[in-house]
Formats: C-alpha cells, sequence, structure tokens
C-alpha cells in the first residue's frame, strides 16, 4: 500500500511540474488550457510567475515528499490545492456553474486526499535539538 501511495504522489507531482513548466515555456497555450488569456506582456508574466510557482512547488512537494518518504512537504501540496478547492468552491457560489467545472476540483480533491493519507502514513521529522 505504501509503495502505491508513493508512486500515486510521485507521479503526480511530475504532473504538477509539468503543468509548471508549461507555464513557464509558453503561459499563453497553458493559461489558455485553463481557460485564461493573458493580457499583454503583464499578462505573461504574471502566468509565468504565479502559475508556474504554484504548481511548480505543489509537484516538487509531492515528489520529495514521496522520493524521501517524508510526511511533512506534503502538507504544503495539501495547503496549496485546497485553497485551490476552497477558491473554486466561492467561484461556483458567486458565479455559478461552467461546462465540467467538477474535473479540476475532483483532481485537486484527489491530490489532497492523496497528500494528507501520505503526512499521516510516512514519517515525520522530528526536531530533538540536536540537528
Amino acid at each position: 500500500m505504501r509503495l502505491i501511495l508513493t508512486s500515486l504522489l510521485f507521479a503526480g507531482g511530475l504532473l504538477y511540474l509539468f503543468l509548471g513548466t508549461g507555464f513557464m515555456i509558453n503561459p499563453a497555450t497553458a493559461g489558455g488550457d485553463f481557460g485564461i488569456v493573458p493580457n499583454g506582456i503583464m499578462g505573461h508574466a504574471s502566468l509565468r510567475a504565479d502559475f508556474t510557482s504554484f504548481f511548480v512547488v505543489g509537484g516538487s512537494c509531492m515528489i520529495w515528499g514521496a522520493w524521501k518518504r517524508k510526511g511533512d512537504p506534503l502538507l504544503v501540496s495539501a495547503a496549496l490545492f485546497g485553497l485551490a478547492i476552497i477558491g473554486r468552491t466561492v467561484n461556483l457560489i458567486a458565479m455559478g456553474t461552467y461546462t465540467n467545472f467538477w474535473q479540476p476540483m475532483l483532481v485537486e480533491a484527489v491530490t489532497v486526499v492523496l497528500c494528507v493519507i501520505g503526512s499521516q502514513t510516512l514519517p515525520h521529522h522530528v526536531f530533538t535539538g540536536e540537528d
């Protein structure tokens, strides 16, 4: 079970790293896949900075946690994707639904669940004062 969990965390982390890299390399195309069109140079810069950092940090923490069998980095990913779900939920309440609105929420929810289970299953670093 632990091998399956770490494999899923690692694979999910790779997926998010690829998404983040896509925003760095070609923000207009990557943004279009998310329904976002950059407005000029500032829009491109914002997509490159914000979306790249979101996906690269979230994915890197998943890979780090899975590779090193550490639960702590997974909490960072769980927090990032959990806040994304909250943002999407607020948008649903404020603006209503759109076609396939549930798909990104499902992916984020699965990510949060995997990360929380991983953070509870994999060991945590215990500070002893001798580190």
